[in-house]
């Protein structure tokens, strides 16, 4: 094998090992899953070891793979350290960033922050998705996403807390003339309840009432997996929901909506940024990371 060839044999080893898979490892690299098998067994011929034990739908590390994979980091790690010391000195960051965001939040929220990152870096791609559950960012091949809810205990993620995200029960109200004010939890479970949708485990609202939290899984007569569904469904009167404040304060304050029980505080929850934990940061993931967090000190994501 040409010397030439051996370092795109090594990138894509070692995207495979962060990854655990020839396909995650492939759509990281940008090419196609056979070329990345093709450059490790190359690769493998080379050294004439195998690195890899194949699975059905994971691959593993053999001892020999362990070894080369710390050498390989080792000295990845020292290229990356030189490219950073370049890339610091040019004022154009490019290359693509994978970002993932919660749905509503991320278009409501983020979004305005990136596309001033557009603006100001017009050089850096950037490829957005809108998930709401917790995915795995290696597997996947993202570099960031923002989650609402603790992280995952992971020692492959790095996590940063952005904000916190305050939630109040609230109504319509037309929908309470109609169908009365709920006075206490109890008379809540009768009404029209509009819920988000879990298919794992039930949907609970959580509550601070007297000083206490509590845990009240609703009667969903409406499920809605997408925030902003939820905020037209409540706006035209179809229930009760638990809603962030971000989304609906301007709503509370032109009467649109009502909070429902009010005595109750409303129940506070972490929104984090999240990445993969690796040896070197790149240049436009540390860039977006930290314009987020800027954003978030200003007042942005409340």
């Amino acid at each position: 094998m040409q010397k030439t060839d051996s370092f795109s044999g090594i990138t894509a080893f070692v995207a495979a090992a962060q990854h655990g898979s020839f396909t995650a490892a492939a759509d990281k690299l940008g090419i196609t899953k056979s070329a990345a098998g093709k450059r490790i067994s190359q690769l493998e011929a080379a050294l004439g070891v195998s690195l890899f034990q194949r699975g059905n739908r994971r691959i593993t590390l053999t001892p020999a793979g362990e070894k080369y994979l710390a050498r390989c980091l080792s000295a990845l790690a020292i290229l990356g350290e030189a490219e950073e010391e370049i890339s610091e000195q040019q004022t154009t960051l490019s290359g693509r960033l994978r970002i993932d965001l919660p749905a509503a939040f991320g278009r409501r929220r983020v979004m305005p922050v990136l596309e001033k990152l557009m603006i100001q870096h017009p050089q850096l791609m950037m490829s957005i998705s809108f998930r709401e559950r917790f995915i795995d960012l290696a597997e996947e091949g993202v570099d960031l996403a923002i989650r609402i809810g603790e992280p995952p205990d992971s020692s492959h993620l790095v996590a940063r807390q952005l904000t916190t995200q305050t939630s109040v029960l609230c109504a319509a109200p037309g929908y309470l003339a109609r169908a009365g004010t709920p006075a206490d939890t109890g008379e809540l479970m009768q009404h029209r309840c509009i819920t988000g949708f879990r298919r794992d485990k039930p949907f609970y609202w959580s509550l601070y009432c007297d000083g206490q939290l509590l845990r009240i899984i609703p009667p969903p007569f409406y499920e809605l997996a997408d925030g902003d569904a939820m905020l037209a469904a409540v706006l035209g009167g179809h229930g009760i929901a638990q809603l962030p404040l971000w989304m609906i304060g301007d709503n509370l304050t032109d009467g649109s909506l009502c909070r429902v029980l009010p005595a109750c505080d409303g129940t506070q929850t972490p929104v984090h940024i999240l990445r993969p934990q690796t040896t070197q940061l790149p240049a436009r993931t540390r860039c977006v990371t930290d314009a987020l967090l800027a954003a978030a000190q200003q007042g942005a994501f409340d």
